[in-house]
C-alpha cells in the first residue's frame, strides 16, 4: 500500500516509525550485504543460543525417532510403545523400540512474492523473511543436520539443495537475500512452491513455510499433503498495514501482485471494515495451519522478531516436555 495524502485534507500525525535494524540497510551492495548478514548472524546467535539444549531436539518438538525392533515387555516400560501385533502373535507382551533419528533434514519454503516487498515499520516483510530463515538455520543446525530451501518470487522458483555445515548455511542465507525482486503485477504461487517440496518425496524431516499468507488459500491442500510426512512450521510475516488502515485521509491503495490501484478515503467505517476483513482472513489462515498440524509463529515488522521467536520456541519446548505453555 502506498499513500498520497489529499492536500485538502488536514494532516494527521502518524505513529513514529521504528528505527531500521542495522542488518537491513535500505540498499544492499555486495560489501554492505556482507556486513548486514554478519550482523544478523551475530544477533541470532547471541539471543537464541541455549534455547535448544540437547543434540536431537528439533525446532518443532516431536519424537524424532524411527521404529526399531520389538522386544519383550519389562516392568517400567512405556505401555504406549506396546507392539500389539507381535504381542498377539507370540502371546507375550512386546514393545517396539525406537531408534533416534540423529540427522534432521529441514526444508524452508520462502515466499518472496511482491506482496513481501513492503514495510512501514522497522523493515520490509521481505527482510523479516530473511531474518526468519537465519533463525531457522541456527536453531536446526549442527549434529550433521542439513537444510535446503525453495525460494519463490512468483516469477521464478529456485531450489537450494539441502546440505550441512556453517558455510552452507551462510551461503543459503546469502542466496535468499540476493534473490531478485519480481516486478509489480507478478502473482505469487505458494501452492506451486509447496508442491515442488513434496515431489520427489523426501525422508521425514522439518518443513518450514515463510510467507505473509495473503490472498486465496490455494496452498491449503499441498500443505496438508506435506504434513502427512513432515513436521510443519509456518512463519507468518506481517506488517501493521496488512491488518489496519491509518487515518490519513485520501490514499492510493496498491496491490503489488495484480498491479491494481485504487484511491480511497480512509473513513472510520472503511477502516473498521478493513480491519474486520483482515482479522477474518488471519483467523482463517490460523485455522488452516492448525488443521494441518503446523506450528504457527507470527512475526511483525513493528515487533521484536527475535523475542517473538524465543517465546514461541520456549512454549513449544514446554509443551513437548509436558509442562504448561
Amino acid at each position: 500500500m502506498t499513500g498520497t495524502p489529499d492536500p485538502d485534507t488536514p494532516a494527521v500525525p502518524e505513529a513514529p516509525v521504528a528505527k531500521r535494524p542495522s542488518w537491513a540497510p535500505p540498499a544492499l551492495d555486495e560489501g554492505r550485504l556482507d556486513v548486514a548478514l554478519r550482523t544478523l548472524e551475530l544477533t541470532v546467535r547471541r539471543r537464541l543460543d541455549g534455547l535448544l539444549q540437547g543434540n536431537h531436539l528439533g525446532l518443532v518438538p516431536g519424537p524424532g525417532t524411527e521404529p526399531g525392533e520389538a522386544r519383550p515387555y519389562q516392568p517400567g516400560d512405556d505401555v504406549r510403545r506396546m507392539d500389539w501385533a507381535v504381542t498377539a502373535r507370540t502371546t507375550v507382551p512386546h514393545i517396539r523400540e525406537t531408534v533416534a533419528d540423529r540427522e534432521l533434514e529441514t526444508w524452508v519454503v520462502v515466499d518472496l512474492s511482491p506482496s513481501l516487498d513492503f514495510g512501514t515499520a522497522a523493515c520490509e516483510k521481505r527482510e523479516l523473511a530473511v531474518a526468519a530463515v537465519s533463525a531457522v538455520t541456527h536453531l536446526t543446525g549442527g549434529g550433521g543436520n542439513r537444510i535446503g530451501a525453495i525460494v519463490s518470487t512468483g516469477e521464478h522458483t529456485e531450489r537450494i539443495p539441502a546440505r550441512g555445515g556453517l558455510a552452507h548455511g551462510s551461503g543459503l542465507l546469502r542466496r535468499i537475500a540476493q534473490t531478485k525482486r519480481a516486478p509489480d503485477g507478478t502473482r505469487g504461487d505458494l501452492a506451486l512452491a509447496l508442491e515442488q517440496l513434496r515431489r520427489p518425496p523426501r525422508r521425514r524431516g522439518l518443513a518450514v513455510v515463510i510467507s505473509d499468507f495473503l490472498g486465496p488459500l490455494s496452498w491449503e491442500r499441498p500443505l496438508r499433503a506435506l504434513s502427512a510426512r513432515h513436521d510443519l512450521l509456518a512463519i507468518e510475516v506481517l506488517d501493521p498495514r496488512d491488518v489496519e488502515l491509518p487515518d490519513v485521509g485520501t490514499v492510493v491503495l496498491s496491490d503489488p501482485e495484480s498491479g491494481k490501484q485504487r484511491e480511497v478515503h480512509t473513513t472510520p467505517l472503511l477502516r473498521k471494515e478493513f480491519a474486520a476483513a483482515a482479522s477474518a482472513h488471519r483467523d482463517q489462515v490460523a485455522a488452516v495451519l492448525r488443521g494441518a498440524g503446523a506450528g504457527h509463529l507470527v512475526l511483525r515488522t513493528d515487533s521484536d522478531w527475535v523475542a517473538d521467536t524465543v517465546r514461541f520456541v520456549v512454549a513449544r519446548k514446554r509443551r513437548w516436555s509436558g509442562g504448561v505453555a
